[in-house]
């Protein structure tokens, strides 16, 4: 049998998950298709809206969001018209239900009862509406305050400033090209001078587009160099390494052929006197 150990933090973290999922989502299935929905607390208004909004589109029955309510059927309908009701009254009471199941108990005091999903929409998004101009604010201060910090790469970070671009456009704050081009070069790390330089000493301005092919290029040869330079880092230290082994080799094998010298001359001077002491007794023999 296979034992498998969970940290504390892991534990927690899968605790924390599950009672969100719990408290904070309701999934249902619409026309067999699962949906799941984060409960509207309040303060997630925005979050709320897109995942009704795409989890009725995807089961098809959003029909009565996006327009009003038909007329009433008559004598003289016609089928399709009689078709179009069915869908919408349908849709009407899946969406009606839909909004109500994922909205906190004590927010749901006020809102109109009898209304179409539609206008129950409206009424909702009156109640948390943000003044524009407070969007306004937050966007151009994240905008103006971003700083490439090497994460995600340079071209997502051009990416995320153009969405900033585009969400103040909605707001009727239409920044151009070049002023996104000028904060992207601008906020970009002293790596990227070169593009900034020749930028400055031209008249033309970059499109977005070529803007986002030069600074991934420029990325792509530091992070080459950069490699390069860790390769000849780790060269030039095992060069110094080799270069010490000799050094210690070198001072090592001085002491040892110092005693070797030592050793042999030792051998000789032994030698020599024994020779001397031969010969004299020798010579005292012969005399």
């Amino acid at each position: 049998m296979c034992a498998y150990t969970v940290s504390s933090d892991t534990f927690f973290t899968l605790i924390v998950l599950i009672l969100y999922i719990a408290y904070f989502t309701v999934t249902f299935s619409v026309n067999n298709n699962m949906v799941t929905i984060e409960v509207l607390t309040g303060s997630n208004f925005k979050k709320w809206k897109e995942d009704i909004e795409f989890a009725m589109e995807m089961a098809d029955v959003d029909l009565s969001l996006v327009t009003d309510k038909p007329g009433d059927l008559t004598v003289a309908s016609t089928d399709d018209e009689k078709l179009v009701h069915a869908a919408w009254m349908k849709s009407n009471r899946i969406c009606l239900l839909s909004m109500r199941r994922s909205i906190l108990d004590h927010l749901k005091s006020g809102l109109p009862i009898d209304c179409t999903a539609k206008e129950l929409m409206t009424a909702i998004s009156e109640r948390y509406h943000i003044s524009s101009n407070a969007d306004i604010g937050s966007l151009l201060q994240v905008l103006f305050n971003m700083k490439y910090d090497g994460n995600g790469g340079v071209r997502d970070y051009v990416i995320r400033m153009v969405d900033y671009q585009t969400k103040l456009k909605a707001l009727k704050v239409d920044l151009p090209d070049t002023c996104i081009v000028h904060q992207a070069l601008n906020t970009l790390p002293p790596e990227f001078s070169i593009i900034k330089t020749n930028y400055n000493s031209q008249d033309e301005s970059y499109s977005i587009n070529n803007l986002i092919s030069r600074v991934v290029a420029e990325e792509e040869k530091l992070k080459k160099e950069k490699g390069q330079v860790a390769l000849y880092v780790a060269g030039s230290n095992s060069q110094k390494v080799r270069s010490l082994k000799l050094i210690l080799i070198k001072l090592l094998m001085e002491p040892l052929r110092n005693l070797v010298s030592l050793v042999i001359w030792v051998q000789i001077k032994f030698l020599l006197r024994k020779r001397v002491t031969t010969t004299s007794f020798v010579r005292r023999k012969v005399t």
